[in-house]
């Protein structure tokens, strides 16, 4: 033993092999460039989309600072995206440390701006100083235009570098500031390059309810129509909350609207604001922003709301005696059953967990919003009796509803991730215990449950059939929807608890996977799934685990060929090249296909081509299932993510709640982009 071991020391690669030279300094922007997903993210739409927000952050922290008032927006016809201000305009005069302009360093330098000094910017969501110099280093060729001081001056750049110094172009007459940027994403970077106007719209509508004295635009100069859109509410976080709960039945005539400001320990103002109102639904929707970021894992801040919040409305129902039974203790939890708010402060200095800012730490903000929350929420309370009594009046049903919950809940644990008692019967689960390498098929349908179990690799692939459709979760508490036996199939199956108590460490696969039938009983099931997900287990999608099944739309034979389309671009596509192939076909051969055609339910095309669409995932059979929807190597998954907090609450609780009209309206809105299914 001792001597094999003395051979494979022998055989390691000798450390000299290793020396400076193999070690890299990456200069300027570079490193960006080889490593983008650092800076904004990843590579896909949604960081394609983050280089838009970048650029415009940088303009609302003008208006932060009491500067801007318009930002426009344009998706230009060459695909370039512009982002125009009236603000100051990036400042063109020579930096004395880098011996350039200003203008130059700010787009080239990474950790360089105005946003370090405390005088500039007050209060800024930028505070890394990376952002709009990323986006140069990621984009094919960047313009920016600066109004400043009577005068216009220019620089391009390519892949992050400039072409020329910066340059005087000429006079402004009117006297306009502000900055013009201009920018096409590099195609070596981006593969898809394609920007979504209502994904933009959705980041403006958001900062103009954050940023009540600025008008945000945007256009769309790719389609002969140009569609626009303006973004101004004069009623700031007020409007944002009934924005929200559109689609609810408020528990209160008007939204609470709490502001002030108090200073930091380092002696900064540290600006609180917080809108809030009651809905007779079950959920909490609470959005909490610093600095105009939208912090996803709250913070400080948002603790020292419900605490507030907790402590106010507690005091209160005990000060008026609206709490008659000696055995209810209400808890934060039950003070925040159907509300909605919108909390935003503005921090001098914020401490956020990395650059992706999703989480506040400043310890002082807590105590500075509690003292803002509480007292003008109790004023409110005491100056709005019937409506401060209702509150309550649903907290106390919370707190016996939540007794409640706590008990079936108890039927949808495990004891550890691998633990298999109490598991659903219909569950197949797989054998390896590495949740990482594990995927869970949330299948519609016991025949298709059938097929996939069969067809499944059953190292790493659980599969957990559905029968019919599940509880509408928006409609419902939480101890009814555990009562049913679906969804409880999915939780015990998942093993990570529920709402508050979700634990992430304790997730049994690292990919849930829905897989419906693509018609509209499908679509409604993969909606009912995706809104209990959204409302009960949400940090599933953030942490990127839930995904969406792509099977085939169509089967395109043709002899002994067989094909699968995913949509009707597809379909024809396939259609076409065998078209182009000999055809090679007598005639007892054509008449096979017919008859063929007729078993399967098909049509037969010019040329013998049989078309078949699949009506449902149980018309497959296991080998169907596994080469077109299960096998990781030729397979299609859709991954669920979450661009928008707040425009995703609202969407659920049009989609799944109890208003007809705004549901009706988005249908009709939307209808356009329901497939094409005829064959």
């Amino acid at each position: 033993m001792a001597k094999k071991e003395k051979q494979e020391i022998r055989e390691k690669p000798a450390a000299g092999s290793y020396t400076a030279a193999d070690i890299t300094v990456l200069k300027g922007l570079e490193a960006v460039r080889r490593r983008p997903a650092m800076y904004i993210g990843d590579v896909s739409v949604r960081g394609l989309h983050h280089l838009v927000y970048e650029v415009v952050d940088n303009s609302i922290d003008e208006a932060l600072a009491g500067y801007c008032t318009n930002i426009d927006v344009a998706v230009n016809a060459d695909g370039s995206v512009s982002v125009e201000d009236d603000g100051r305009g990036i400042p063109t005069d020579i930096q004395e440390e880098e011996n350039r302009s200003a203008l130059e360093v700010v787009m080239t330098v990474l950790h360089a701006g105005g946003k370090f000094d405390k005088n500039t910017y007050k209060v800024s969501g930028g505070l890394h100083g990376v952002g709009v110099s990323v986006v140069n280093a990621l984009s094919e060729w960047l313009e920016v235009e600066v109004y400043r001081d009577g005068k216009v001056f220019y620089q391009k750049y390519k892949k992050g570098d400039p072409v020329a110094p910066v340059k005087f172009i000429g006079k402004s007459k009117t006297g306009k500031t502000g900055t013009k940027t201009t920018f096409v994403p590099d195609g070596t970077i981006f593969k898809n390059r394609v920007f979504k106007l209502d994904t933009i719209a959705e980041r403006l509508r958001e900062l103009a309810f954050l940023n009540p004295s600025v008008t945000l635009r945007i256009k769309d100069l790719r389609t002969k129509s140009k569609v626009e859109e303006e973004f101004h509410f004069k009623g700031g976080l007020a409007e944002f909350v009934k924005y929200i709960d559109a689609t609810r039945p408020a528990l209160t005539k008007k939204v609470v609207v709490a502001k002030g400001e108090d200073k930091d320990e380092n002696g900064r103002m540290v600006e609180v604001e917080v809108a809030l109102q009651y809905n007779d639904q079950y959920n909490e929707n609470v959005f909490s922003y610093v600095n105009n970021i939208n912090t996803h894992e709250g913070g400080t801040h948002l603790v020292g709301f419900r605490t507030a919040l907790t402590r106010t409305l507690n005091n209160f129902a005990s000060k008026n005696s609206l709490i008659k039974d000696d055995k209810i203790q209400l808890t934060g939890d039950d003070f925040r059953e159907g509300l909605t708010a919108v909390l935003s402060v503005k921090v001098p200095e914020p401490q956020f967990e990395g650059q992706t800012k999703t989480k506040l730490g400043n310890s002082e903000v807590k105590s500075i919003v509690e003292s803002v929350v509480g007292p003008q929420l109790m004023d409110w309370l005491e100056q709005n009796s019937p409506d401060a009594k209702r509150i309550i009046e649903k907290c106390l049903h919370a707190a016996e509803a939540r007794e409640a919950a706590r008990k079936a809940r108890d039927l949808t644990r495990r004891k550890s991730v691998f633990d298999s008692g109490g598991l659903p019967g219909k569950l197949a689960d797989c054998s390896i215990d590495d949740p990482e390498h594990c995927e869970l098929f949330v299948v519609e349908g016991d025949s298709a449950g059938g097929s996939a179990k069969q067809g499944r690799d059953r190292r790493f692939q659980a599969i957990l059939p559905m029968k019919g459709k599940i509880l509408n979760v928006e409609k419902a508490r939480l101890h009814k929807i555990l009562e049913n036996e679906e969804i409880r199939a999915i939780f015990t199956a998942i093993g990570a608890g529920v709402s508050e108590e979700f634990n992430a460490e304790k997730v049994r696969y690292g990919k849930i996977i829905l897989m419906c039938d693509a018609d509209v009983d499908g679509s409604h099931i993969r909606t009912l799934l995706m809104t209990l997900f959204f409302r009960y287990m949400k940090e599933m999608i953030e942490l990127g685990h839930l995904y969406i099944a792509q099977p085939p739309l169509y089967k395109v034979k043709k002899g002994k060929q067989e094909f699968y389309a995913y949509d009707d671009d597809e379909r024809d596509e396939i259609m076409k090249r065998l078209k182009s192939e000999k055809k090679g076909k007598t005639e007892p051969e054509e008449e096979a296909a017919v008859l063929a055609a007729a078993e399967e339910g098909g049509v037969v095309r010019e040329g013998g081509m049989v078309i078949s669409r699949f009506k449902g995932l149980g018309e497959m059979n296991p080998e169907q299932l596994w080469a077109t929807t299960m096998n990781p190597e030729t397979r299609t998954i859709l991954q669920v993510s979450i661009e928008n907090a707040a425009d995703a609450d609202r969407t659920f609780s049009m989609l799944m709640g109890d208003e007809v009209e705004p549901r009706r309206a988005f249908i009709e809105k939307n209808a356009k982009y329901v497939r094409n299914l005829d064959i």
